[in-house]
């Protein structure tokens, strides 16, 4: 399914680029197994004139978020795009220029691109659809066209099977909105909705499996929205094998021919649902990428960060810079998933190691500063050749070291005013908080100047406690967080979720001993760098602040602490190493084959599922339309998986799944002898930040049932 050169995102951005390219044929895959089945680097298709063509390029809501989380502006450039809009915009007329489309098949989209048409707005139409547009509306669209007199300005009409957003390599989301968790769950949800819901989560997850190129083994619980998904996934599967003559699975070149028929050799697709375990949607985690969730509220690989707009004198106010943080950032791709303090020290070492090279330029050229190199004064011409060619990588470099101590600055001050370091310390020990100490937690004024803090700490103890809470004992524990100014409405529907997810919660015990935070060199905290740090950091962005931000700031290195979703997979990808308590929790799973040829009878639609019996107010019950894995089955283990969550994912759950798999594999920290080299695929209806999770999904839904 992925290569191990090739990510999710690497294969999304190659048929977005074949799309801007129009649809030009790929060069010829080469024969020696080299390029692992993916076709290779296309350019540009020139004209007469030996230009690129020029284009533009029009999209809607989820082909502009598509577009944004994996190419910038430039890289549309390099395609032939002059002139990219959005398709509910006012556009005016620029004839004879080629536009591509780029939108969801839907009604109102296909009017628009009607009216375009009628209006002769561009010149060569080419359309491509997010996904397969369905039958009745490509007739309604063909009838359309037909009567608008237009048919001749179409070139190209396609289904691109790319209706998913993908923001790390192995990250994605299928782009669902905020409230997902909120649909599959509530009893309002009106029938219609739920079941186009699922719908476009099936859809989405079919264009995922096409990008990735092979057909999966389905695995999910019995229950709820995860079983009705892969029904409904399982049969658009089959019956696109068994009814296309030239199905999107037969041409697939070197890439299918990594999988034989056999069921061991082919990827999982792991769905779950939310409820499986809502901690790590709460948790205060120490990861550079959470905290950039958590703090600065990223979303498209976008962050918003505010800063000094003199660093030396801080009374003349702030400015508000955005920044994009994808794969192409090499500092970004190193250390997303590091402990933060690390993070702290990469960036040293990095201005360190800058500094030496811009030393050693300007010692050879003779300029006495980079600034004078690049205007050309005073430079002797020995080295001047060299000295150029590695000048705008080292601008470069030294950019992008200057946004993330920006970056760092935002994290620390949010850090600090949360105080998340001292909720990370305590939910890292959860459990062992008694229900004394955790009253006397939400009362005390000094615990950070967010009151959601103390309310997800507070959940995420409810959840997680063996312990049994009295009506009295929760509304004492009500009183203390209204006290300290929080909106408690979530808490009538956490208190139903609880016994479903102590069932389902796996009890995750660290994989190495508990480190104290000390003066050891694994834990070098921000104090016992911070004279270091804070002289080369004066030269930089961070300013001369830096040294009273991290005054008080702990440092800590988390654990190897598997999380629930972690644990479900292991027991399904390497079952002979997960704990027998992962085991018995998915001894039951359901089990689907999409190649198989016996077929599941007439499928009901998911609203249907609401009358079987469910164990939340609104959620979705058993429809017993998948089968129970056979021992073999259950214990034949998976080297590549692609783990779905629906109703919300979490940065903190992927950056898990990445740590079991790198820690795992043929020659990982924790890997047994011979272990083969493990990939995950981590996705969810929409990447979420705790707050949106908490105040719009969990607080609605305490609304409706309190």
């Amino acid at each position: 399914m992925v290569s191990p050169q090739q990510s999710l995102r690497d294969r999304q951005v190659a048929s977005i680029e074949k799309i801007l390219n129009l649809n030009h044929a790929q060069p010829e895959l080469n024969q020696n197994g080299t390029t692992n089945g993916i076709p290779a680097q296309a350019t540009p298709i020139l004209n007469s004139d030996g230009d690129p063509i020029w284009k533009i390029l029009i999209f809607d809501d989820l082909g502009r978020d598509l577009i944004a989380s994996v190419l910038r502006v430039d890289d549309l450039r390099k395609w032939g795009v002059t002139v990219h809009m959005h398709i509910n915009t006012t556009r005016h007329q620029i004839p004879d220029v080629p536009v591509l489309y780029l939108v969801e098949p839907t009604p109102k989209n296909l009017q628009t691109i009607v009216s375009d048409l009628t209006r002769s707005l561009y010149g060569e139409t080419y359309i491509n659809f997010l996904h397969s547009i369905p039958r009745t509306l490509m007739e309604d669209f063909a009838e359309q066209i037909a009567q608008s007199g237009a048919a001749e300005s179409i070139a190209q009409v396609y289904d691109q099977y790319l209706n998913f957003v993908v923001a790390e390599p192995d990250l994605f989301s299928l782009s669902l909105g905020r409230e997902t968790y909120w649909a599959l769950n509530s009893a309002q949800t009106a029938d219609d909705v739920l079941d186009s819901l699922v719908d476009k989560i099936v859809t989405g997850l079919f264009s995922v499996v096409v990008t990735m190129g092979a057909i999966p083994i389905i695995r999910c619980p019995k229950g709820e929205a995860a079983e009705m998904i892969c029904v409904s996934l399982d049969r658009k599967l089959r019956d696109h094998i068994l009814n296309s003559k030239d199905n999107l699975f037969s041409n697939q070149g070197q890439r299918q021919n990594q999988y034989n028929s056999t069921a061991s050799s082919r990827p999982v697709l792991i769905v779950l649902d939310r409820n499986v375990d809502l901690v790590p949607m709460l948790s205060h985690s120490w990861t550079y990428q959470s905290l950039v969730y958590d703090v600065l509220k990223m979303r498209l690989n976008q962050i918003t960060v505010e800063s000094p707009t003199d660093e030396s004198n801080p009374s003349r106010g702030s400015s508000k810079r955005s920044y994009n943080l994808d794969s192409t950032d090499f500092f970004w791709s190193r250390n997303a998933g590091v402990p933060f303090p690390q993070v702290a020290e990469d960036i040293d070492t990095e201005l360190t190691r800058y500094k030496d090279e811009a030393a050693e330029i300007t010692r050879k050229t003779g300029a006495s500063s980079l600034e004078d190199l690049q205007n050309g004064d005073s430079v002797s011409t020995a080295h001047m050749k060299a000295a150029m060619d590695a000048l705008p990588k080292l601008q470069e470099r030294k950019k992008t070291l200057d946004m993330h101590m920006n970056i760092a600055t935002a994290l620390l001050k949010g850090i600090k005013d949360r105080q998340l370091d001292n909720y990370y310390q305590i939910e890292e020990t959860i459990t062992k908080q008694t229900k004394a100490q955790m009253l006397e937690l939400l009362y005390d004024s000094d615990k950070g100047k967010e009151p959601l803090d103390k309310l997800r700490l507070f959940i995420i103890w409810f959840l997680s406690t063996e312990s049994d809470v009295s009506r009295n004992e929760m509304d004492k524990f009500e009183e203390a967080l209204k006290n300290a100014g929080c909106d408690v409405s979530a808490l009538a529907y956490v208190k139903r979720v609880r016994d479903l997810t102590r069932m389902t919660m796996i009890t995750s015990v660290p994989t190495q001993a508990t480190q104290q935070s000390g003066g050891t060199d694994l834990f070098r905290g921000f104090n016992s760098i911070s004279n270091r740090l804070t002289d080369r950091f004066r030269d930089g962005a961070l300013g001369a602040n830096f040294e009273n931000l991290i005054s008080g700031v702990k440092n800590f290195l988390p654990v190897n602490k598997d999380l629930t979703v972690t644990k479900i997979t292991e027991s399904i990808m390497d079952p002979a190493s997960a704990s027998s308590s992962a085991i018995a929790k998915t001894e039951n799973y359901l089990y689907f084959d999409p190649r198989s040829a016996n077929a599941r009878g007439s499928m009901p639609p998911p609203s249907q599922a609401r009358h079987q019996q469910s164990g939340m107010p609104g959620a979705l019950g058993s429809m017993a339309q998948g089968s129970t894995a056979t021992f073999g089955q259950r214990r034949q283990g998976f080297t590549e998986a692609v783990v779905f969550v629906a109703g919300g994912g979490s940065a903190d759950e992927y950056g898990n799944l990445m740590d079991w798999a790198k820690r795992t594999s043929g020659g990982g920290s924790n890997a047994v002898a011979g272990a083969p080299r493990r990939r995950i695929v981590y996705g969810s209806t929409e990447i979420l930040n705790a707050e949106d999770f908490l105040n719009g999904e969990l607080a609605r839904l305490g609304k409706e049932s309190g």
